[in-house]
């Protein structure tokens, strides 16, 4: 079966955008407390970010490609689905072997 994409409310979209910026916006000022709660709202808000604003996307991408270490570790530590992918093909591609001058 196909599967298809729901698709969702524009004003959950916007309201899920909100709190993500919100997230950011409030990550330094929990960041001088003590443990990693900072971190966590960043990773959060910019989850949310991405997922609900096509030009937030674009401009991570940009991003990703000017510094691939970065982008690269960003993406793993956030769990995206596109890092996982990216992730298990290098992995499939390790373990296969490699047959030279086998005719």
């Amino acid at each position: 079966m196909p599967s298809v994409k729901a698709v969702r409310s524009p004003v959950l979209r916007f309201g899920q955008l909100l709190l993500g910026i919100l997230l950011i916006l409030s990550a330094p000022i929990l960041a001088p407390l003590p443990g990693p709660a900072g971190i966590f709202l960043f990773a959060g808000g910019m989850v949310l970010v991405l997922r609900n604003s096509r030009w937030a996307r674009l401009k991570w991408a940009r991003l990703k490609r000017r510094w691939p270490r970065t982008g690269h570790f960003v993406d793993r530590m956030m769990r995206r689905q596109s890092a996982m992918r990216r992730h298990e093909r290098a992995k499939a591609a390790k373990s296969m072997p490699v047959t030279l001058g086998v005719n």
